[in-house]
């Protein structure tokens, strides 16, 4: 008797199991209090740069080979409720893991740019250890590297990061308030 009670439940519990496979209860999927919201409900916003197009070669100018220039990014108008961005670029690529580039929070809502010079919302250190924008910079031989550019509008005016925040704690703030992100993607090789 006890077997075939056995043999009749077990096909349920495994239901259940089934059922709750890829649910979760993080913060990542919670969107109640002003928290983080599943990045797959995110509004896109639209980045563009003056520079590139997304997929195609970062100009040498903007690299380490060249004059290390920012190089100018463009969005479109966020989502109702948008306060401030967050920007950051890192390369995935980079031999030692994810090498990051450039952080900056705090940009106003209204800017619709930045780049070329313009400074706007607050730069936090890169993974060259200095403050602001360094330009792709992959070992010669090591085939081309990916530079993803990611754009964040937040439901947050301040992030509330510390002077010497790094770019991996602007991207990690970021999308905790998160309620569009945009991604430019570039490429570069030294041979």
């Amino acid at each position: 008797m006890k077997r075939q009670l056995s043999l009749k439940v077990a096909p349920l519990i495994a239901l259940v199991a089934l059922a709750s496979c890829g649910s979760s209860n993080g913060p990542a999927n919670q969107a109640q209090g002003g928290g983080a919201v599943d990045n797959a409900t995110l509004t896109k916003l639209n980045i563009t740069s003056d520079s590139f197009k997304d997929g195609q070669p970062i100009p040498r100018q903007f690299t380490c080979d060249g004059a290390g220039q920012t190089p100018v990014l463009r969005w479109g108008a966020p989502p109702e409720g948008t306060k401030s961005f967050a920007l950051v670029i890192d390369d995935p690529d980079a031999p030692s893991g994810t090498f990051r580039h450039w952080g900056v929070f705090d940009i106003p809502a209204s800017q619709r740019s930045i780049g070329d010079g313009k400074r706007v919302g607050t730069e936090v250190t890169n993974d060259f250890g200095k403050s602001g924008y360094g330009g792709p910079c992959p070992p010669p031989g090591h085939g081309p590297h990916h530079y993803h550019f990611k754009l964040f509008a937040l439901d947050t005016e301040k992030l509330g990061l510390s002077p010497d925040a790094k770019v991996v704690d602007v991207e990690n703030a970021a999308r905790q308030h998160a309620i569009a992100e945009g991604e430019l993607v570039g490429s570069y090789e030294r041979k």
